[in-house]
């Protein structure tokens, strides 16, 4: 199979999105335990681990207009995670160089979703 195999490409997301769940969790657990920390460390736990959660729920949708939907969905928890990254760093509660694999990964996962989105409309 090559990259491009419609059947793997899901899986390979599907793989992807739950490794960056089990990174956030991670990055959570070693975050510093004062208040301010633990804020912002529960809003990235819950909005970086719904991303996985969406695009599942995406994968299996009955309808191009709800795999879109969900899509939509997937990239705004994505965007509001990156964002408790930059809020985690600014604050210098976590070094840049912590969160860059993380943040890295996140652009990465939104190009994805967004040209996916894209292909799904233009195909509408």
């Amino acid at each position: 199979m090559n990259d491009e195999d419609p059947v793997k490409k899901p899986f390979d997301l599907r793989v992807r999105t739950k490794r960056f769940a089990l990174r956030i969790i991670t990055l959570y657990r070693s975050l510093p335990k004062d208040i301010e920390a633990q804020i912002i460390g529960r809003q990235v736990l819950r909005s970086g681990t719904s991303v996985g959660a969406q695009y599942r729920e995406g994968h299996r949708a009955r309808s191009t207009a709800e795999f879109i939907s969900k899509l939509e969905s997937a990239s705004q928890e994505l965007d509001e995670t990156m964002y408790w990254f930059e809020l985690l760093v600014e604050s210098r509660i976590v070094s840049e160089a912590k969160l860059a694999d993380l943040q890295d990964e996140a652009d990465q996962l939104m190009a994805i979703f967004v040209t996916s989105i894209k292909r799904a409309k233009s195909k509408r």
